[in-house]
């Protein structure tokens, strides 16, 4: 069994409280020794009460989805005998009501655009095996209720 942790770290700074007009403002610390900064989402609280350069657990989340789905791909690819020499993932996350009328996210879409190199090259068939296995592997999305999709993007 692995374990893994990260830090949140939140300060007042003798900003009022109780009215609830303080900074949403704070840093994520990982035990690699990566720091990022954090907030609310504007979409969630206005600015200057969030800050929108701060990554927020919504967008966090989106991303931990395309991470991982991405690090098996690349893994499954690579024990395939697929080149890979590029992969981007522009996904998207949809905040709504869920099934018990409570705000979650309700939808991940991950849409991978993969190119490769070499004279092996996947055709559609094999490049959606390939997606599926990643996503049948990933722990984020084995993790979570939320519907995660994953609509690959490739060229035409």
């Amino acid at each position: 069994m692995a374990h893994h942790s990260a830090s949140v770290h939140w300060q007042r700074n003798a900003q009022p409280f109780i009215d609830k007009r303080y900074s949403r403002r704070h840093e994520w610390r990982f035990d690699g020794g990566a720091r990022v900064s954090a907030s609310s989402s504007p979409h969630v609280v206005p600015v200057p009460l969030s800050d929108a350069s701060g990554v927020d657990p919504e967008e966090a989340f989106i991303a931990a989805l395309s991470s991982c789905h991405m690090l098996w791909f690349l893994d499954l690819a690579a024990q395939g005998g697929w080149v890979v020499n590029d992969y981007r993932d522009d996904a998207l996350g949809v905040m709504a009501r869920n099934a018990e009328g409570r705000m979650a996210m309700t939808v991940v879409t991950l849409r991978p655009a993969v190119s490769f190199g070499g004279s092996k090259q996947p055709d559609a068939a094999e490049l959606q095996r390939l997606h599926h296995a990643a996503h049948e592997a990933c722990f984020i999305a084995n993790s979570v209720k939320t519907e995660v999709r994953c609509e690959p993007v490739t060229s035409t």
